[in-house]
Order: C-alpha cells, then structure tokens, then sequence
C-alpha cells in the first residue's frame, strides 16, 4: 500500500499515530490500542519507500534524514488531515511515526480542557508552562490557549515550532508562525529573534536545552507572556527540571527569577476510560504568594500540597480530578491509582 492509503485508513479509524518500523505491519495507535494497517510485515525497503513518500509530500530532501539519523517534519493530504512526522534510523533501517494532526483548530469543550485551563489566556505576561508525557495532548493544550487570545484581544503572536502543526489564521492578532529548522536554524536563534518582533505573546513548542530556556526566562521577565511545554508530569518536577539544566552556581538565582516570571503550569495525562478511549486529565498550579516562596525558598517538594489545598484558588489537583472521575465510573480504581501523583494517599480517599 502507499502511505497516503495507509494514512487514510488511520485517519478514518480515528488512529491517533501510525508507525511504519521494518519486521512489523504498519500499525495504528487508535484511543490507546495497537491495530494493524497491513497483513504482512513491513520490509526494509518498504518502510524506506513509504517514509520517502512522507518526504515528497512535505517537499523536502530525504538526504537529510541520511545526514542527522532522525528528522521531524510535517505535511499536508489535501481534505483529510495534517500529520506531523519523525522519521529515524533503528538498525540501520529507515522507520518513521506519523502523527495525525486534524485542519482546523481544536475545540476546547469537545477535549475536555477545563475552563479554569483556558482562562490563563488571560495573562498579559509572564511565563505559562504545559506539560506531560510525549502524546498527552501538550501541542493541542497550546493552540487552544493561543486561539483564545486571538479570539479576545489585539496583538502580535509569534510561533515557534518544530513542525508547525495548528495552523493559526488573522482574527483580533497577527500571527507570525516560525517552523524549525525551515524559518531559523534553532530554538534559541527564533526565540532571541522574536525578541526584536514586537511580540506580546510567543508561543515556544519546547523548551529544549539551556540557552533557550535562558531566553525564555528573559523574555517573560521583559513583559512578554510566554507559553511552552516540556516533558515533565507534575509542576514540582517541573520547576525542578528548569533549575536543574542551570550550573549549580547560577541555581539560586535562577530559582528566584523562576518565583516572579511563573504564572502557571498545566500538566496533563491521557488515563483509559472504562468504557474504552482516553480521557484527559489535567492538574493546575497558578503561581500564588505562597507558591512563590516555595519555589524561592527551595521547598519544591511542598508545592503538591499547595496545589490540593487551593483547590478553590484557581488551582486543580490531577489527584483530586482522578478522584472525582473515579467516583463518576469514568475510569477504574486501578488507573487512577496508576496515575496518580501519591497513590497511597489517593488509595485512601478512593
């Protein structure tokens, strides 16, 4: 079969990925399972042909992919969907996972994004983190926030991404949407660039390494509002993970530059349901008094309490939301303990 035949078929079960790896069928990541696309398994100069078919439709030159080992681009099927790829050596064979990613925006309400997630829109600067596994939804989170502040103020927003997967058009703001490394050799390049944009917001896909997060950390401190992700669960891990890519020497300052630019993280998790599917499930921390000194005094370890007990402070706790959708029977005893920040304090309350 050829990839745009095998991407139609993903697309049409509601696959979430497809994954072309060589001695497997071409399988497809539907609401959480594996199901398989072809009878027999991929050969490797099947799965090199299919993924140079994902290079022809993005327009790009497949030598790259030779020079680097692995190498992250997007593209379009004309009234199916946009998918976002990485494509990779394993074994001296060529592999490749494709990522659905629909036209159009996603809809909060539909995705289950509370509310009390997309009122940080409102935030005029400062830094704005999500964060989760790889495939928790991070990206869609994102471009959710950032349709809302299209949609309810003026303004310049300036995207960087590595692809570009949502595309955003002109409402009340300009949009000026960078890919890497297309428009800009890096992360930190694009980011310093922007700076000199006369953004009022930039949107970060990763914050990956050192310099960047260096830049961003300057960029919200001079009035920007800046939203990224990183790979983290929890906002104590999160907070942790930042200070820990700094020396040690520069760790104490950083910790209190980290107090006053912070407005928010977000994390999230997709946890099965019951009845079959995934459902997300997200944990708030916006950055109070208290929350600050903790973060400046060094007592990361504490902020999960902060968290559970300002529920009514503009907070969510992703113990407490397992909790709740346990009680409702949207999902088992057995994964929210699974998923849990602290599976024996939440076994008790259960």
């Amino acid at each position: 079969m050829e990839l745009k035949e095998l991407l139609t078929k993903a697309f049409e079960l509601g696959g979430s990925d497809v994954f072309i790896v060589p001695g497997a069928p071409v399988t497809a990541k539907v609401k959480g399972s594996l199901v398989q696309l072809t009878d027999t398994k991929v050969l490797p100069a099947d799965s090199e042909a299919l993924v140079q078919e994902a290079y022809a439709l993005a327009h790009r030159d497949f030598s790259i992919l030779r020079a680097e080992g692995d190498d992250d681009f997007s593209f379009s099927l004309m009234q199916l969907s946009r998918f976002r790829c990485n494509a990779y050596y394993q074994r001296n064979t060529v592999a490749a996972t494709c990522r659905t990613v629909a036209f159009g925006l996603p809809d909060p309400k539909k995705l289950s994004i509370p509310e009390l997630v997309m009122e940080l829109a409102r935030f005029r600067n400062g830094m704005i983190l999500v964060t989760g596994p790889a495939g928790s939804g991070k990206s869609t989170t994102l471009a959710c926030l950032m349709d809302r502040i299209n949609q309810t103020r003026d303004g310049h927003i300036v995207t960087i991404e590595d692809p570009i997967e949502y595309i955003h058009s002109h409402k009340k703001c300009l949009v000026s949407q960078r890919e890497i490394p297309n428009d800009a050799p890096s992360f930190s390049r694009a980011l310093r660039a922007a700076l000199r944009q006369a953004p009022d917001v930039i949107m970060l896909g990763e914050m990956r390494d050192l310099d960047t997060i260096r830049t961003a950390i300057t960029a919200a401190e001079t009035g920007h509002l800046l939203l990224s992700s990183l790979h983290t669960t929890g906002a104590a891990k999160t907070v942790d993970r930042i200070l820990d890519t700094f020396p040690a020497e520069q760790q104490a300052q950083v910790r209190v530059q980290i107090s006053m630019v912070l407005r928010a993280v977000v994390s999230q998790r997709l946890v099965p349901k019951k009845d079959g599917g995934q459902v997300a499930v997200f944990e708030v921390m916006t950055v109070n008094p208290a929350v600050q000194n903790l973060i400046r005094e060094g007592r990361t370890h504490q902020i999960d309490n902060a968290i559970y007990a300002g529920g009514n402070q503009g907070m969510m706790s992703m113990d407490a939301e397992l909790q709740r959708m346990c009680r409702e029977g949207l999902i088992t005893r057995e994964n929210a303990l699974l998923f849990a920040v602290n599976p024996e304090t939440l076994a008790k309350r259960i």
